[in-house]
């Protein structure tokens, strides 16, 4: 790593050393002047910036200081840097691809960092709330279609969280390792309303195949997700729905196994939202927007963590002081 280069600039070298997944098959129309990983350099940018569009990426990007000016360069391809509605159409379909990136950087920092060296191979599974943008619309005025603020984000919805009550947003589902360090392995981002275990299944397609243990709360507590999990030998454990205390032969593992998922994916949740802000809304609106913005948050997160590992760095603490000095 350079002395003389910023954070920001050598995360964006580490993007250019990043395993890439094979491009999406099936295309269709003009063959795309500027690569994905690109498009990634420039969400390393937004994110760590805090540039919500890419009108302010690109102002940002032109003022002429010694740092924006290796950042210009290195967001450049064929010897040129990409125009506002360039910019604009890649950001628009990227978050598509991110689910699949972030899969494959998590393969690449488990195959480095081996997290899994002296404990199991367990993942944990959960999803978090983030506040949509903007107001809230209430159930009658949905259901009546009446849209009573233009600041209410309508792709948006509501859902009952243990932690926060009724919130009017979207949910990250993650899945991350059980180990001293938490690399996420998959992740997505809907509407709050979509249920968990309706999720779990995609996120099980990008998890690693070394995973033997998935780890996850009574909303994961489901035939089907059982069934897929058996098929790929993976061993699902989940808390069980009925009053409590249980009785049964199994309660004494499952509650270890519980207290590896709470530590595990509660505290990654938490830590998440402190290194990006979380707690507060999104900058963004519509699901497109936001699905970007919070996945590029878990692959910054991703990235940060390789930054930590090559620096010979704790990979836990400090996150946060990193990303706001970028």
């Amino acid at each position: 790593m350079g002395s003389e280069e910023s954070i920001l600039v050598t995360l964006l070298r580490l993007v250019e050393r990043l395993p890439m997944p094979p491009p999406a098959a099936g295309s269709r129309g003009r063959p795309r002047v500027y690569s994905d990983r690109l498009v990634l350099k420039a969400l390393v940018v937004m994110i760590s910036k805090g540039l919500p569009t890419a009108h302010l990426l690109v102002s940002v990007v032109n003022q002429p200081t010694a740092e924006m000016r290796q950042v210009r360069a290195l967001l450049m391809e064929h010897g040129r840097f990409p125009s506002r509605r360039t910019w604009e159409r890649r950001l628009a379909v990227i978050p598509d691809r991110l689910p699949e990136q972030i899969a494959w950087l998590g393969r690449h920092l488990v195959d480095r960092i081996q997290p899994w060296q002296q404990e199991g191979r367990a993942a944990a599974i959960d999803s978090t709330v983030v506040r949509a943008h903007g107001g809230v619309w209430h159930k009658k005025h949905r259901e009546a279609n009446i849209v009573p603020h233009s600041s209410i984000d309508t792709e948006a919805h509501w859902t009952k969280s243990g932690w926060h009550g009724w919130v009017y947003g979207w949910k990250l589902h993650v899945m991350v390792t059980v180990a001293a360090v938490w690399i996420p392995l998959a992740a997505e981002v809907t509407a709050a309303n979509t249920a968990d275990n309706e999720m779990a299944p995609a996120l099980l397609d990008d998890v690693l195949t070394e995973v033997r243990v998935l780890l996850g709360d009574t909303a994961y507590n489901d035939p089907d997700l059982r069934e897929k999990c058996e098929a790929s030998t993976i061993n699902l454990v989940t808390t069980r729905r009925g009053g409590y205390p249980h009785t049964d032969g199994g309660v004494e593992v499952r509650r270890i196994f519980h207290q590896l998922r709470s530590h595990a994916i509660e505290n990654f949740n938490g830590h998440f939202k402190a290194i990006f802000d979380a707690d507060q809304p999104v900058p963004t609106r519509g699901l497109v927007a936001t699905r970007r913005w919070v996945l590029s948050a878990v692959f910054v997160y991703q990235l940060a963590v390789w930054y930590r590992f090559e620096a010979g760095e704790d990979l836990r603490i400090g996150i946060k002081p990193l990303l706001k000095a970028a």
